[in-house]
This record gives structure tokens, C-alpha cells and sequence, in this order.
């Protein structure tokens, strides 16, 4: 069943319920910013910093949304981006977009102009609705972006090259339209690659695809009527909207919260009795980190109902969840491994009862088969590193209208996902590295997240990211950008010495201490740092110290 029906459903049986509730605990100029300045408002019977709807009225936003939508000439198979921070607005929108037959296309929020125009070409997309942060970014295109396309602002002001989403949303009929049946092999949706090699690729996938992400969420965490899923990650992300979705499945509440501040989270967590948290690693980081100097206290929160926090997105160090279970040892633990390509997280995932086997990715989801191949495709001896391809009902359709990256990526049904992995004697799937990261260092071959894994053992770094560097004699060589704890000082030397119980050709050629960047779904962008530390900057570094 298309997860539209899902939200149905909820309306009709648990319509008065609370299904969404918005968090904004934002400061700016060291003062809370006013409801108006922070956020887009319907009403002013809602109280500053929160605002809740119940899933009836979401239902009929939705509907509100997708007559609006038909009224204004899309039709069944036209594509809709979506283009705006998280808010209460952003899921009745995105499945009003399904309802009125059309495909969702998130856009990411931290697409400069040029993306974005890039990516409404790209898509082919024939509406935009975007919100306030956004009205700059498509100004400087919006001649090009508004030939041809619809241009809808959802916010106070609107821009004159826009229609206000506000005036024409309440004159639409609630009910649901009458569309035609819309099936499981109709698309859905198109979403975009994290572009780290270039502009974004369009991954198209039908509605299939999003209900098995749906529905497996909701078996992999065991989500229950009575749960309350805390949402920080960006909406745009197929991981943050289909963990929500084990929510949408049980018909349970969920919360979407505006920052990521520790204090801020176990706040949210106390004050609205969040069940599961779905964190990236830096932020479970920063908060073992605040409670290991005392700046948080676990007494000051109610958190007895928290039951599960799970991460995804990048690989988990060991050591962060061995930390985690010292503060919270009645967790239950996950960590969910996906591509955009598969419908975001869960094609691989560790499971609640095997935190034994922290460090591995896991074992196939619900649906899904997963094998490691070498480059002939040939299946490789268990224990040996290869490249893991996935198959199930979540994987993509295509890359839309780029049959050479298609194929090269999808063969016989199964996915080639660019990630190096390896598969222990107990079946559990470790993650070595992505394909095209793998540095190759006088012939040998060195995964950077082994490296990484390690050098997090150390109690001085924060973070840390291994990357290739040209050299002339090997081709290539290792250095680590590390990121070290607030205040403390730390020596090449000491992470040298600490790196001797590393085999010799694994240990790091350069060390560089420096903050380690990462995108809003939590993955090191190590194309910046190649960038910012390739030979030229190097020598020069060099040439300082």
C-alpha cells in the first residue's frame, strides 16, 4: 500500500491524536528569536517555540496541499521539489505531493543557487515550494527557474516572483482528491546523490520503495503505538524521513527539533518523553563528551522512558558507544547502513539485540540480500574486502535520465553501492571504505576508516578523517586531519606513538591537526579536505612548521 494510505488511516483511527509536534529552542544575538522571525506561522493560538498538529489535521493539510497542487494545473507524473528547513509544514506538503499523483523531489538545503537550478533542470521539475531562508537563492535564478515552472513560497512576505502558498492553501478542499488509484508501481519519489564527486545525480524510485522503507523501519525498531521518535536530520534526507516513517506505519507521535546542541537535545527528549532518538555522530559525541566534564547531569532530565538510540549515515566508532552504554546502560542500540539508492537507511542494519557486534553494519534488512564482489563481480571468499551490492525492493528505479550511470551501477537487479565491506564468519557486514577513497599507497591498499576507527581509541580527538595525498615516490600517501577535544593539546608525536600498535603501513604519513567538516547528514566531506590539503598547501604547511 502507497504510505499515503498510512496517514489515512491514522486520521480515521487516532484522528484527534497528536501526530507532529515542532521544537524551536533557536538563539540568535544572544536572545530567543521571536516566533515570527524563526518560523512560519498559520496562527497565533500556537505558544512561541512549539506548535502540534494532531493526525487528522495533517491528513487534511495533505489534502489541502495536493488539491492545491491539481487546482494549479499538475498533473498525475509532475514533480514537485521541495525546498525548506524542517517545519510542521514540510511532511503535509511532501504528502500532498503523493496524494495529488505527482513525485516528491526534495531538495537539499544547502544547495547554493547554482544547484539548484542545476537540480529543478536536472529533475525536470515543474513546481518549487520553498520557504523563507530560500527567497535569495532562487531570486538569482528565478527568471530560469520560473520558465516553464510554478513558484510557490510558504511563509509571511511573499517574493514577487512567487505565489504565497498561505493565500491559496485555505480556499482548497480538505477531502481527499480524486486522482485515480495510485499503486505501488507508480513513482514516487526522486532524490539526490550527496554530489561528493560533482553536481547531484536524480534517483528516481517508485512507491514501492517508500513503503519498504516504511514498514521495514517500523520492524527493524519495533516502533509501537505508544513511542515518541524525537527528528533531527533534515527532512530533505531519505534517512531522517523514513525512520520517521516506522512512525507514520505505527501511528505513533514524533517530534521535529531545531538543533543539536546536547542540552538541547536531552531537553526535547525529557520535556516531550521521546522514546527513540535517531543521532549522527558527532552529536552523540558531543554529548558523552558534555557529560564527561560535567557540563550536563542526567538527574536534571526525565529520561527513563528513552529506550532506543540508533545512529546512521557514516561509520560508528566503537569506542562512541562503548561511552554511550556508561551513561545509558538500558539502551537498546542500532545502526542503520542505506544509500539514497535504496531508499535511505536499513538495507543494512546491526539489529537491537547484537551490540556485541558494534562496528559492523550489520546484517541484511528486512527484504533485502546483500554479497561482496570483486570487480569482475565475482563473489569473494568470506573475509575478504570487496565491494557490497544490495538487492531488495527499496532499490532505486534509475538515475533519471542518465542510463550510463544507471548501468553502471545497477546490474541484474542488484546495486552496486561504491562501499568496500567484508563479511565475518557470523555473517555481520563491516564497512572498510568508500571505493573511491581507498588509498593506494605503493601498491597497498589502506582503508581510511580502519584508520579512523583506531585513531578514535585515543581520548584527545574529537574527530577525525583520513584522506590520500599525491607523493612522488608512492603515489600516494596517508595523512590524518584530526580534530582535537575542546582545550586540549596534543603533539604529532604522542599521535605517532600511539599509532606504533598500528601495522607500519597503515599508520599515518602526516598528521594535521585541524577541524574535521561534515555535511548535514553527518558524513566527512573529504572532497573539501583533499581540496583544502592537496600538495601545493601541503609543502606550505610544511614549509611553516
Amino acid at each position: 500500500m502507497p504510505v499515503m494510505e498510512y496517514l489515512e488511516r491514522n486520521a480515521a483511527l487516532y484522528g484527534d491524536e497528536i501526530a507532529l509536534v515542532e521544537l524551536n529552542p533557536a538563539v540568535a544575538d544572544g536572545r530567543r528569536m521571536s516566533w515570527k522571525e524563526f518560523s512560519l506561522i498559520e496562527s497565533n493560538t500556537f505558544a512561541p517555540y512549539r506548535r502540534e498538529i494532531t493526525w487528522r489535521v495533517f491528513d487534511e493539510k495533505a489534502n489541502r496541499c495536493a488539491n492545491l497542487l491539481i487546482e494549479r494545473g499538475v498533473r498525475r507524473g509532475e514533480k514537485v521539489a521541495i525546498l525548506m528547513y524542517n517545519c510542521l509544514e514540510w511532511l503535509p506538503i511532501y504528502f500532498g505531493v503523493l496524494k495529488a499523483g505527482a513525485i516528491a523531489v526534495p531538495f537539499n538545503f544547502r544547495y547554493d543557487a547554482a544547484e539548484i537550478l542545476y537540480c529543478a533542470e536536472l529533475a525536470e521539475v515543474d513546481v518549487i515550494i520553498f520557504g523563507p531562508e530560500f527567497i535569495g537563492r532562487i531570486e538569482t535564478n528565478a527568471e530560469r527557474l520560473s520558465k516553464g515552472r510554478l513558484l510557490i513560497y510558504v511563509g509571511d512576505g511573499c517574493p514577487s516572483f512567487a505565489e504565497s502558498y498561505h493565500l491559496m492553501i485555505d480556499d482548497c478542499a480538505s477531502t481527499k482528491p480524486d486522482v485515480g488509484e495510485i499503486t505501488e508501481d507508480d513513482f514516487g519519489a526522486i532524490y539526490f546523490s550527496s554530489g561528493t564527486t560533482g553536481f547531484p545525480k536524480a534517483i528516481l524510485h517508485k512507491h514501492r520503495s517508500l513503503t519498504q522503507a516504511a514498514q521495514m523501519e517500523q520492524k527493524h525498531h519495533l516502533t509501537g503505538r505508544e513511542d515518541n521518535f524525537l527528528c533531527i536530520p533534515p527532512l530533505y534526507h531519505t534517512g531522517a524521513k523514513f525512520h520517521w516513517m516506522g512512525s507514520l506505519v505505527a501511528g505513533s507521535k514524533a517530534v521535529l527539533l531545531k538543533g543539536t546542541k546536547p542540552e538541547i537535545i536531552l531537553d526535547a527528549v525529557s520535556k516531550e518523553q521521546c522514546t527513540i532518538v535517531w543521532l549522527l555522530v558527532p552529536w552523540a559525541q558531543d554529548i558523552v563528551d558534555a557529560l564527561d566534564r560535567g557540563d550536563l547531569k542526567l538527574e536534571d532530565y526525565k529520561l527513563d522512558q528513552w529506550r532506543l538510540m540508533h545512529i546512521g549515515a557514516q561509520p560508528v566508532p566503537p569506542s562512541l558507544i562503548r561511552r554511550w552504554k556508561k551513561y545509558f546502560p538500558n539502551h537498546d542500540y542500532d545502526t542503520n547502513y542505506g544509500l539514497s539508492e535504496s531508499t535511505g537507511p536499513g538495507c543494512v542494519h546491526l539489529g537491537l539485540k547484537n551490540i556485541h557486534k558494534v562496528g559492523a553494519i550489520g546484517v541484511p534488512g528486512w527484504r533485502w540480500q546483500c554479497k561482496i564482489v570483486d570487480e569482475h563481480g565475482e563473489t569473494v571468499i568470506r573475509g575478504d574486502v570487496g565491494e557490497l551490492c544490495v538487492k531488495g525492493p527499496g532499490v532505486m528505479t534509475c538515475y533519471y535520465n542518465d542510463p550510463k550511470a544507471t548501468a553502471e551501477v545497477l546490474r541484474d537487479g542488484w546495486l552496486w553501492t561504491g562501499d568496500m565491506a567484508m563479511q565475518d564468519a557470523e555473517g555481520f557486514y563491516f564497512l572498510v571504505d568508500r571505493k573511491k577513497d581507498v588509498i593506494v599507497m605503493g601498491g597497498e591498499n589502506i582503508y581510511p576508516v580502519q584508520i579512523e576507527d583506531f585513531l578514535h581509541k585515543f581520548g584527545k580527538i574529537k574527530d577525525v578523517a583520513v584522506i590520500g595525498l599525491p607523493d612522488r615516490r608512492l603515489g600516494e600517501i596517508s595523512a590524518a586531519i584530526i580534530e582535537l577535544q575542546p582545550g586540549v593539546e596534543c603533539t604529532e608525536d604522542e599521535i605517532n606513538n600511539f599509532c606504533l600498535d598500528l601495522p607500519r603501513y597503515k599508520r599515518p604519513k602526516k598528521i594535521i591537526f585541524a577541524d574535521v567538516p561534515r555535511n548535514a547528514t553527518g558524513k566527512i566531506e573529504k572532497p573539501v579536505l583533499r581540496k583544502r590539503y592537496g600538495a601545493d598547501k601541503l609543502v606550505a604547511l610544511e614549509n611553516r612548521s
